[in-house]
């Protein structure tokens, strides 16, 4: 059973560029409506830990215009650059709507510029300040940044748990090979109800949250 206090759900690429409409990298994923599903999902978990201790933080990858941190950028970083996406100061970078309703409850790191959400920010420091010792991994996309941040934070020392209905890879068969086969060799696979049920809310959370 995983502590509410010492844990911290770490949120990857909730931004427009992937979650919106009209977001240019939402192609990236076959069937689009799997990437509506792992946000109605993730904001399900969002809305039952709101008033509890949970620690989130959100890590957006947010780009200089001339994409300086990609120049010798491959594969789907690649494409970022190409299409402009994460672009500082453009819509697509922004945080989505549905997170930022949250308001502080949602810590932001900044700095990230690849897959890994602990390279290149005080995600660390962040979590040491905080005495975490669990991370929740959710977010876009499963088999890059997903994977690298759980295994950075499996490095790390942390215990990892990747929320495999709030994440989404570009195919429904590279999910499962990651959530069957990838994952398990360092962390632990959960569903939102699931972890739910791992890491319960206190009595008074719980009736708050009937209410």
């Amino acid at each position: 059973m995983l502590d509410l206090e010492s844990t911290a759900l770490i949120l990857v690429g909730y931004q427009n560029d992937y979650f919106a409409a009209n977001g240019i990298l939402r192609g990236v994923v076959e069937e689009a409506d799997r990437v509506d599903r792992t946000l109605d999902h993730t904001l399900d978990l969002l809305n039952h830990y709101a008033l509890s201790k949970l620690t989130i933080i959100s890590t957006p990858i947010i780009l200089k215009p001339d994409y300086r941190a990609l120049a010798n950028s491959v594969g789907i970083l690649d494409t970022i650059k190409q299409v402009g996406a994460f672009k500082e100061g453009s819509v697509g970078a922004d945080t989505i709507p549905e997170l930022l309703a949250f308001g502080d409850r949602i810590t932001y790191v900044s700095g990230k510029v690849g897959f890994n959400a602990f390279s290149s920010t005080n995600l660390e420091d962040v979590l040491k300040e905080r005495k975490i010792k669990n991370i929740l991994v959710a977010g876009m996309v499963t088999s890059l940044c997903i994977d690298s941040t759980g295994r950075a934070g499996y490095e790390r020392g942390y215990k990892v748990t990747i929320l495999s209905d709030c994440t989404s890879a570009r195919t429904p068969v590279e999910q499962d090979f990651f959530c069957s086969y990838v994952f398990p060799l360092y962390g632990e696979v959960a569903t939102n109800a699931k972890l739910k049920g791992e890491m319960p809310l206190s009595g008074l959370m719980a009736a708050a949250l009937a209410a």
